[in-house]
């Protein structure tokens, strides 16, 4: 029987999000033998993704890992996780769901009208590291891609004043955890494009991604407008990341 063209997306998909996701392990060192690696699910495209690629790579991976889903309710209106919930029951993962209202934290904290994203993802970071410890993590892996690291640059550099992005690979401050994004070498559209042949059970978030003007989105499409001319400029500037000349910057000596 020949394969239909769904299927065949479908697999070639998978095959170039495993193989980036294999390079950027072994690049980084990011899973090592014996590691128990707290996949932090959102709900959203990305971390399914990371989620299910990693766990067909466990099957094959030369060293031994195991893997654990953690999924944060923070308490935001509407929110319902009973798909989600659902879907990795029947999916045989092991994982947990810890509730913690910091939607009222947060609203509270933060004038209406301005981005919540800021301190909502601080919050949920905290909640992530204790459960990573509660569970005996050694690594705690996100589900950021190539184009989050890209616009983070950006969004630095436009805003902050540092050339700085999203490492593969990041001790938190306080030595405890250990985060990893290996989904960082994959394209976003990739990643949305095997979401949806995939049909997870997607959890919109109602809080930050309902405001409007966001300057993230604004460099996104900015990036999307300057692709339509150089269609490798995600792919340069992501090799740029790990191409850095500090004697040709100003902070050098």
């Amino acid at each position: 029987m020949i394969p239909d063209r769904g299927s065949r997306s479908k697999a070639t998909l998978e095959k170039r999000l495993a193989r980036e996701m294999g390079r950027c392990i072994a690049d980084f060192e990011l899973i090592e033998r014996g590691d128990r690696v707290m996949v932090a699910i959102s709900g959203g495209k990305d971390s399914y993704t990371l989620l299910h690629l990693l766990e067909r790579a466990r099957h094959r991976a030369p060293v031994r890992f195991d893997i654990i889903a953690v999924h944060v309710d923070q308490g935001q209106p509407g929110y319902d996780g009973t798909a989600l919930e659902a879907w990795l029951d029947e999916q045989g993962y092991e994982h947990q769901i810890v509730r913690k209202d910091t939607y009222r934290i947060v609203t509270d904290v933060i004038p209406e009208g301005q981005t919540y994203c800021s301190l909502c993802s601080r919050l949920r970071r905290g909640i992530l590291y204790n459960a990573a410890q509660r569970l005996g993590c050694t690594k705690i892996a996100l589900g950021h891609h190539r184009d989050d690291a890209i616009e983070t640059l950006m969004l630095n550099m436009m805003f902050n004043g540092t050339l700085s992005a999203m490492p593969a690979k990041l001790v938190s401050d306080d030595g405890r955890n250990t985060v990893i994004r290996p989904l960082l070498y994959s394209s976003e559209r990739d990643i949305a494009a095997y979401s949806e042949l995939l049909d997870f059970p997607i959890i919109p978030c109602n809080l930050c991604g309902s405001q409007e003007n966001l300057w993230r989105q604004q460099v996104k499409e900015m990036l999307d407008d300057v692709e339509k001319r150089a269609p490798q400029v995600r792919e340069s500037m992501l090799a740029a990341l790990k191409n850095v000349r500090s004697s040709h910057l100003l902070g050098s000596s």
